[in-house]
């Protein structure tokens, strides 16, 4: 009896595991795929944040404009993300700045509907060059950059935030915070004057990691490190330069603080100031912020070493229907990231969307034959996200 009972409760354990395997996979192909896009409208008219659905082939669909009770600037600096996605065991949100109105919204991504907003300190804004934002499951960090601080705010459920505490910060040439990320206990910023610097982040407010350094990159001049990404184990920083070419610098971060930079040029388009590893870590895909055309580098992520990999052809409707390119998005959370998305300043704005193949040493960026898609609710897009986000 007792070895009829045993064999009867595996029997069981067995069925329980794969329904609950089962209902996990049916779980996640439920899950949606969307782009976000912070509209960023100036005063006069409120501001929104536009879904675009996913489909399988990686184009885009608009889906819905939520209005967000707030005012954007349509501008400011390209690196200050203004759109950040939350994708954790409680919680699937897009998170939005506001930098006229000088707050941040938060989307619940099932209902596509504002969950809360909050503010920081009344010294904190960000109307002229924006308020970026980077965060983890319990914080997000938001750059104010007319009063150079970082505000820390606490992740409550329902897409809601709870400011918790800012701290000043500023360049070692004096200059305003542009760009972060995190990874772990450490998040790295830059400041648009040639420093960038890092914080311990362990107790939720950030601390100087007192690391703060000139780039190796800016005693050229021409040179200023910009936006941000982080390795997956968090061995390294990687900057992504405002620069009259295609420049990216590695910082080795694996000590717990910032070392010095090593520089690589990978080609001729113009400004990099936009950023971002591929799932994989074996691309680097570069905004050419002041030009028209993407760059992909290849990624060494055990040495931190770049190469020149490949550059897309000009990506249509440069200068006619747009000015500047912003943010990247990725299709897919795995291999190379399937399409890249990239935002593209314009009144109206819109977004490119490019193919990506990579075998062999050797890679492509061509743009899709649909592309770019409208972004009617945009005077000036430079923010993108997708979700599900990159897993790191």
């Amino acid at each position: 009896m007792r070895g009829s009972f045993g064999s009867l409760f595996a029997r069981v354990a067995v069925v329980l595991l794969w329904a609950f395997l089962a209902s996990s996979f049916a779980a996640d192909a439920a899950k949606p795929h969307y782009l976000a896009t912070n509209d960023d409208v100036p005063p006069q008219n409120e501001t929104s944040v536009t879904f675009y659905t996913v489909d399988a082939n990686g184009l885009l669909t608009m889906k819905k404009k939520v209005p967000t009770g707030g005012i954007g600037i349509a501008g400011g600096y390209f690196a200050a993300n203004r759109v950040n996605v939350l994708d954790s065991e409680n919680a699937e949100c897009v998170y939005a700045s506001q930098s006229t109105s000088g707050d941040i919204v938060g989307i619940v991504v099932r209902t596509l509907a504002v969950g809360g907003s909050a503010r920081g300190s009344i010294k904190d804004g960000g109307r002229t060059n924006g308020i970026g934002l980077a965060m983890n499951a319990q914080y997000l960090y938001a750059s104010f950059t007319d009063s150079n601080t970082i505000g820390t705010f606490q992740v409550l459920p329902g897409c809601k935030i709870k400011f918790i505490a800012d701290l000043k910060v500023i360049g070692l040439q004096g200059g305003v915070i542009d760009g972060m990320a995190l990874h772990g206990n450490m998040l790295v910023v830059t400041y648009g004057d040639r420093s960038i610097q890092s914080f311990n982040i362990s107790a939720g407010v950030p601390v100087s990691n007192d690391d703060e350094q000139n780039s190796t990159g800016s005693r050229g001049g021409n040179m200023y490190p910009s936006g941000v990404d982080i390795t997956q184990d968090g061995h390294y920083a990687i900057f992504g330069d405002t620069s009259p070419h295609t420049v990216v610098e590695v910082s080795d971060i694996s000590s717990g603080k910032l070392t010095p930079t090593v520089v690589y040029h990978l080609g001729n388009g113009i400004n990099s100031s936009n950023i971002l590893l591929s799932p994989d870590e074996t691309l680097l895909y570069i905004s050419n912020n002041q030009g028209d055309t993407v760059t992909a580098a290849f990624f060494d992520k055990s040495t931190g070493k770049l190469s020149k990999g490949c550059t897309s052809n000009a990506l249509k409707g440069y200068v006619k229907d747009w000015s500047y390119l912003g943010a990247l998005a990725l299709e897919e959370t795995t291999g190379t990231g399937g399409v890249v998305y990239v935002a593209e300043f314009g009144a109206p704005s819109s977004i490119a969307e490019i193919a990506v193949t990579s075998a062999g040493g050797k890679c492509t960026l061509t743009e899709s034959p649909k592309s770019p898609v409208a972004d009617p609710n945009s005077p000036g897009l430079l923010s993108i996200g997708a979700f599900p986000p990159r897993p790191f």
